[in-house]
């Protein structure tokens, strides 16, 4: 059974061109172009093919703080502090639409996979869905009691998520129009929240320095990261579903491993906050934004031939183990659900001083920027010696993993019946004390008498 093999992410590209703080970025879909938009009121489109020129789209009167391209890639959607929303032609006319969304700024702009419908998010602390065509608005959703910072659409159009400076996160039917939960766990404001590609699960980001995962259809936390030192403001789950990039005001940006639950990379290229990070639609690339005014392409170096490895490992592993719990993933999730039930019995909280103590973890990945602007790579043959190490126990893990299963079941059957048996006992024993108490009651009377 293979296994997937990471190499160190690199810097591709370095776009510089905004006058002021990136808020925004998007691949379109055949990664030909990245949109930026930016505390500068533009919007840019940079080309993905060397020596080729850029766009600026000038026609937001106040800063642009939301971008997203259509699925097809013909349409370019922007949110802006002026309250409007625009839909560009992302060609070099830059012809747009522009109308008015919301009674105050526009943080997020979010097309749904059919291209058919547009989400926005509000500092009006509102929610609004429109048809696409003709901007036509369709219905709004207000619950939120402060601004709503991010909104965005399943995969299959059916729920919407939002998070907001109010410290949840809501989920939404789109059908019924009605709140189905709040996630309440965030110590802070939550400035972004986005969908797992398979749908069953959400990841937001936290003023409180943390990254969430949550289970949609349970409702329950599976995952806890509190790996950066600063406000975490953006994230994004790469395409196969296994890993999560985030971006955060400590300038750096960090790479998780769903999978195994832990910081994979930490990478330094921004001087300041790192303000918007977005993988494109097939996950070989990401770009980064920052208040340093730059847009960064990096080039993901996962190995895609082994993704279907991966995906074959954890059919293999579902099939073993024939849970309901597994039955109801697509198979790209399966082993992501199953690390959420260990935590929900034990929260985990992956820093990397945990990773440090932990001798079975590879140690995490410091990708930094050399003179030439580019990340050094920081490999030793001790570290590849461990890596090789940990795949050989991943290995074993997997097999084991359908006794392990089975072995925690058995001890929570166990726990229960102990807990069971206690209570009996505790019951006995309160009886008897209440029993003894009277008859002591009863000789002090007839002592008195």
């Amino acid at each position: 059974m293979a296994f997937p093999c990471l190499e160190d992410p690199t810097l591709e590209r370095n776009f510089k061109g905004h006058r002021d703080a990136i808020t925004s970025v998007d691949f379109s879909l055949n990664k030909k172009q990245l949109v930026s938009g930016s505390m500068d009121s533009c919007l840019m489109i940079w080309s993905m093919k060397p020596q080729m020129r850029a766009y600026r789209f000038v026609g937001h009167k106040d800063a642009v703080m939301c971008v997203n391209f259509s699925p097809s890639g013909h349409l370019i959607a922007s949110g802006s502090r002026d309250k409007t929303v625009r839909l560009w032609v992302p060609s070099v006319k830059g012809e747009s639409t522009s109308f008015k969304a919301h009674t105050a700024t526009v943080r997020s702009v979010h097309f749904s996979n059919d291209g058919l419908s547009l989400v926005t998010a509000s500092d009006d602390k509102t929610i609004k869905v429109w048809a696409v065509h003709r901007q036509k608005f369709l219905f709004s959703l207000n619950q939120h009691i402060n601004w709503v910072r991010c909104a965005k659409f399943s995969p299959d159009g059916r729920l919407i998520v939002s998070s907001s400076d109010d410290k949840t996160v809501k989920l939404w039917d789109k059908a019924s129009r009605e709140c189905i939960h709040s996630f309440c766990e965030h110590g802070g404001f939550v400035p972004h929240v986005d969908f797992h590609p398979s749908g069953t699960s959400i990841a937001s980001a936290g003023t409180d320095n943390t990254v969430k995962v949550w289970d949609v259809r349970m409702n329950r936390l599976l995952q806890h990261y509190q790996v950066h030192s600063a406000s975490v403001n953006c994230l994004s789950f790469h395409s196969s579903g296994n890993y999560l990039i985030t971006a955060s005001n400590d300038s750096t940006l960090k790479i998780l491993d769903l999978l195994e639950g832990r910081l994979l990379y930490t990478l330094h290229g921004h001087q300041g906050p790192a303000t918007c990070v977005s993988f494109s639609r097939t996950g070989d690339f990401f770009a980064s934004g920052g208040f340093d005014e730059q847009v960064m392409v990096w080039k993901t170096n996962f190995d895609a031939a082994d993704y279907g490895d991966t995906i074959q490992a954890q059919k293999y592993t579902m099939n073993a183990n024939g849970s309901d719990c597994g039955n109801n993933l697509k198979t790209q999730n399966a082993i992501m659900h199953m690390n959420g039930c260990f935590n929900s019995m034990k929260p985990m909280d992956t820093g990397y001083s945990e990773q440090q103590k932990a001798g079975n973890y590879r140690h995490e990945k410091q990708v930094g920027m050399d003179s030439g602007d580019f990340p050094v790579r920081q490999k030793t043959q001790e570290a590849g010696m461990a890596e090789l190490m940990q795949r050989q126990q991943v290995q074993i893990d997997e097999i084991g993993l359908t006794t392990t299963l089975q072995h925690i079941v058995g001890q929570l059957d166990v726990l229960t019946q102990t807990v069971s048996i206690l209570e009996q006992r505790l019951t006995l024993t309160e009886d008897k004390l209440k029993e003894c108490l009277e008859n002591q009651q009863k000789i002090a009377q007839s002592k008195s008498t």
